[in-house]
């Protein structure tokens, strides 16, 4: 038997809140409904958490709406040391909160310890960028006036975050929110609750004022995320996750004109030069494939290799990926742990059967193992074409599928050739052509020579169906910020 990392790691659910965060506390849903968190390592419940309702999502937004104003007039300052007391307190229990992700997402602890870290800067910067909201006076082109430019909080915000990573994508849409002088409710996913729960009670203690930020899991999305939605206080909405999904939730904000930011679905291209260093981009493509497990919306899906190098390239990531241990996230020395859920291992296996027999050929792994657990397996496929069905989608697992291309303007072809333009990778050592293909990819991100592109104080979001709007740098507050003109004499 596989030995865990710590004796019982379901120890760190003892001090997490499993109500609805309503008004700085955890608290039943009014239904007294709850619904059940899985260990999916094991397919084994952790917990029950609380399961809001309509009625609860509008409780959430009164008490929402009673102290926006106040808290809108609460001092830049004041606010940014909120956010840092919050980032202080995370830092604090980084380790537990590490392994509650571990337990509820699956994935390797090693992965979790760097959400962890990663999570928790957007805080830090965002506690800083507080104070930073800035404005504009100029005298009128035409002499007869001044000009005033301020900013404001653009009002009542809703977050709707993804399972994938259950820290960072609260703290990326909550710290900017609150360092602008809004209220947010958040809605996070059924699967990976209970770290956005932990998180409402940091703020809590972070000194937080109760009713500025709410925490509503649920196990029915739609009607709960639409009674917000429809709710005329609501001005701003963000969202991470699915491109069909966030459709729908525009055509929804269009109705009343809300504010939306949008991270959407990607099919991030990596593309690797005959010129490139070899060892370098098979290093980058592993970080860029297997963090997160490959469960991340920058997550490499395609690579496309130069045919000159494209065996050497793939015979070394093989042998890389096949060094990954496959185990419970917990587990000592594991560092790939289960996918999320039964639909999604079963969605990656379905996408890696489907190539296989379009002809793609099997490097590594392939086959769901038998036993407890989503899990599967550090894959590589190639020989795959270049515009085959399984390049198409978002894998969301530890899939390689390697394709070849012969010049430049073919691999930027294929690199473009899809509906969405989150993020794009290549690696080259010719400046010249660094240059020429970052203009060329059509995406919001480009990592040049690296596998690892986020960054808190960088602006994350794409183009073309992977979204609208940006999440991080400076950029990020702007998202929560309203333009406001003042005509002086």
């Amino acid at each position: 038997m596989t030995d865990t990392i710590v004796d019982n790691p379901r120890t760190v659910l003892d001090n997490v809140p499993t109500g609805l965060w309503i008004d700085g506390e955890s608290v039943p849903a009014s239904s007294g409904e709850t619904f059940t968190v899985y260990d999916p390592a094991t397919e084994e419940p952790l917990t029950s958490v609380a399961d809001a309702g309509v009625d609860d999502a509008r409780r959430a937004l009164d008490k929402a709406a009673a102290v926006a104003d106040d808290w809108a007039a609460t001092p830049a300052r004041e606010r940014g040391e909120i956010l840092r007391r919050a980032f202080g307190l995370l830092t604090d229990r980084a380790d537990d909160i590490a392994m509650l992700m571990t337990l509820e997402l699956g994935r390797a602890l090693p992965d979790s310890q760097a959400e962890t870290k990663y999570g928790t800067e957007f805080l830090r910067w965002f506690a800083e960028e507080a104070v930073r909201i800035g404005g504009r006076f100029a005298t009128a082109p035409a002499g007869n006036g001044r000009i005033l430019v301020s900013h404001a909080p653009v009002g009542p915000s809703l977050a709707i975050t993804p399972w994938n990573f259950p820290l960072a994508m609260g703290t990326r849409k909550i710290g900017p929110a609150l360092a602008a002088g809004n209220v947010m409710l958040v809605k996070p996913a059924h699967e990976t609750p209970l770290t956005m729960l932990a998180l409402a009670s940091v703020f809590a203690e972070a000194g937080l004022p109760a009713g500025v930020l709410s925490v509503l899991p649920t196990s029915n999305a739609g009607d709960v995320s639409s009674a917000i939605i429809t709710d005329d206080r609501i001005r701003k909405i963000s969202f991470t996750g699915s491109t069909p999904v966030g459709r729908n939730l525009m055509a929804q904000a269009a109705e009343r004109v809300q504010r939306t930011s949008m991270e959407l679905g990607g099919n991030a291209p990596f593309l690797v030069f005959d010129d490139a260093d070899i060892d370098a981009a098979v290093e980058g493509a592993y970080l860029a494939k297997m963090r997160n497990g490959g469960e991340a919306c920058t997550a490499a899906n395609r690579f496309l290799v130069q045919s000159g190098v494209a065996e050497e390239f793939t015979a070394k990531l093989t042998e890389k990926m096949a060094a990954v241990r496959l185990g419970a996230g917990y587990d000592e020395g594991v560092t790939l742990g289960p996918l999320v859920s039964a639909k999604q291992r079963d969605k990656v296996a379905e996408m890696v059967d489907g190539a296989i027999a379009g002809g793609a050929r099997v490097r590594l792994g392939g086959k769901v193992p038998e036993g407890k657990g989503y899990f599967y397996p550090a894959t590589v496929l190639d020989q795959v074409d270049a515009y085959a069905p399984v390049t198409r989608d978002e894998i969301f697992g530890p899939v390689a599928v390697i394709s070849t291309f012969e010049s430049e303007a073919d691999a930027i072809k294929a690199a473009n050739s899809t509906e969405y333009g989150l993020a794009s990778y290549f690696y080259s050592r010719d400046l010249e052509r660094c240059m020429r293909v970052a203009e060329g990819l059509e995406s919001g991100m480009v990592g040049v020579n690296r596998g690892v592109i986020s960054d808190p104080s960088a602006p994350f979001g794409g183009v073309k169906q992977s979204g609208i709007g940006r999440e991080g740098g400076s950029e990020g507050i702007e998202e929560y910020l309203s333009v406001k003109y003042i005509a002086l004499t």
